[in-house]
């Protein structure tokens, strides 16, 4: 008996390891910040809607949390990209292409950049960056989404 219960004991570990669902780093789903995403034309009309629903000062957010509602009447960088994102494709990602590449543009135009955690958010809510400064921002990932499009083969 005590024989059996010691082998029983020492078999439950071994069981629950190989019905566990594998957890290597492939299985496991990386929110990697510097990932490229493949770029659509769509991205650029997404760029383009974004532009629109942020097209006046009146209608900028600067006070960015990421919690987009979906009536709201302003907007944020990071929403505008959200709201625009939901309206073209109905499937918004965190890290898909456009969003990617509007924290890619952000890299190289912040001067603060090195003090952002959120990108996208604190580039907003940064009392130094303009109205003008996010139109640059829609024009500049506008251009990169473009560039990509004409470089890059065609997603399947």
């Amino acid at each position: 008996m005590i024989l059996r219960n010691s082998i029983l004991v020492a078999a439950i570990p071994l069981i629950c390891f190989a019905i566990a669902p594998a957890q290597s780093p492939a299985n496991q789903k990386v929110d990697d910040p510097e990932a490229r995403p493949p770029v659509t034309a769509a991205d650029v009309r997404i760029v383009q809607r974004a532009a629109k629903i942020l097209d006046s000062p009146e209608k900028w957010n600067r006070a960015d949390t990421r919690a987009c509602l979906a009536e709201a009447k302003t907007f944020s960088l990071y929403c505008a990209l959200e709201k625009a994102t939901d309206e073209v494709t109905g499937n918004f990602q965190h890290r898909s292409a456009v969003m990617q590449e509007a924290r890619f543009v952000i890299d190289e135009i912040a001067p603060n950049r090195k003090t952002y955690h959120h990108r996208l958010m604190d580039y907003n809510n940064d009392p130094t960056t303009t109205f003008v400064d996010i139109q640059k921002v829609f024009r500049l990932l506008q251009v990169h989404i473009t560039e990509r499009l004409a470089k890059e083969p065609p997603s399947k």
